[in-house]
């Protein structure tokens, strides 16, 4: 059987990267168990201070810290769930630190069932440090807060590592796009010998 050189070419080389993201996927998912593992073990460290400008590469997720929040500049009510497992509003305050200044810090207060803003204004708040599509991080605060009830604690079990699934989807369109290829020009050679 000849193979068409341009045709091969092309699908030899998208089975290539089919194979090479499959490889990055496994190579991800054991950089996300190490993550994992550091977040556990970081639940039981001393609190350290609420980082004022975070480090994508170095946040310290899943340790206790306190905020002073000494203006909320705004809410944001968002789906949550309770300390007990129902599901409800979280109520997220937008809090200036340090008279004003600085990036200020966003704090995940309580939960209700109602959206309504609460009448907490600001204060001292402590809590445990989760992460934030937004802003890298929020603090999650332990306790509890006037009209509020707590909010679920941050888990490391809400962290996805879908990285194998990932991996193994790549490989099998891999295997897919070799075989459609081959079964292809069998075929096309079959019609061109008329058999």
């Amino acid at each position: 059987m000849r193979w068409p050189a341009i045709p091969t070419i092309l699908v030899a080389a998208a089975v290539a990267t089919m194979i090479g993201l499959g490889i990055w996927q496994l190579q991800r998912k054991g950089e996300k168990e190490a993550a994992i593992s550091r977040f556990e073990a970081a639940q039981g460290l001393p609190p350290v201070a609420w980082p004022s400008v975070p480090e994508p590469g170095d946040l310290p997720l899943f340790r206790r810290s306190s905020v002073n929040c000494t203006e909320v500049t705004g809410w944001q009510a968002v789906s949550g769930k309770s300390e007990e497992g129902q599901a409800g509003i979280a109520h997220l305050a937008e809090c200036a630190t340090g008279g004003g200044k600085g990036p200020g810090a966003l704090i995940a207060l309580g939960w209700s069932n109602r959206p309504e803003e609460p009448a907490w204004r600001g204060g001292n708040v402590e809590g445990v440090i989760a992460p934030d599509k937004e802003r890298l991080i929020r603090l999650v605060a332990t306790d509890e807060v006037e009209g509020l009830q707590k909010l679920a604690p941050p888990s490391t079990e809400s962290i996805p590592n879908n990285h194998l699934l990932y991996a193994i989807q790549w490989f099998i369109f891999a295997f897919a796009a070799a075989v459609i290829y081959v079964l292809a020009l069998r075929k096309r050679l079959a019609t061109k010998t008329g058999t």
